[in-house]
């Protein structure tokens, strides 16, 4: 009978192979062991070497240390306000902001609030980009959103979703600033 912890470490490798969308055949070929072999370390049949471990966690581009944690990821993840770390960031760059959640490695999302800075701040004027789609919905006040060079007026209830990829900006329009509910959603998963 194989113990949680090997199961755990085969659940979380066989995780990252399938949203890397590999065989279990090219993890195996790529790290010089036997399909076999990854087959019974995704199945919590046997232990492994960290030296092996570290190969398949390269290979699957995922840290080594997040495959041997021993922290099972669950389903429901609760953060109550008093445990949000708040206002993270530089108001100088514009905004800061707060996360909402300890999202799982792999969940493809991360919800943020953004506190767009007052309009008389010495503010950064240079768009952003990233990688991730970007859904906002305006929790309180007014911003301009400035993307691929085109401004967009948004208030209070509105929304928005658009590629990270192109440059991108939130301009508050007044002195009381603005929060923003931001979904950064990773579509490579």
């Amino acid at each position: 009978m194989a113990s949680i912890e090997l199961l755990h470490i085969g659940e979380k490798i066989k995780q990252a192979r399938l949203r890397n969308k590999k065989t279990q055949q090219q993890i195996a070929d790529q790290c010089g062991i036997s399909k076999s072999l990854l087959s019974k370390i995704e199945n919590g049949q046997t232990s492994s070497a960290v030296a092996t471990l570290s190969k398949i966690s390269e290979a699957l581009d995922i840290p080594l240390s997040w495959v041997l944690d021993d922290h099972i990821e669950e389903d429901l993840v609760l953060l109550a306000k008093e445990d949000r770390q708040t206002r993270i960031g530089d108001e100088s760059m514009g905004y800061t902001y707060e996360l909402l959640a300890n999202r799982p490695r792999f969940s493809g999302v991360e919800p943020t609030i953004v506190h767009v800075t007052p309009k008389n701040a010495n503010l950064r004027h240079e768009p952003y980009t990233h990688s991730q789609d970007e859904f906002i919905y305006i929790i309180e006040g007014s911003i301009q959103l400035l993307y691929n060079e085109k401004k967009h007026l948004l208030h209070k209830g509105d929304t928005a979703y658009f590629k990270g990829t192109k440059p991108h900006l939130f301009v508050p329009i007044d002195n009381t600033g603005a929060r923003v509910l931001t979904l950064f959603i990773d579509n490579s998963l």
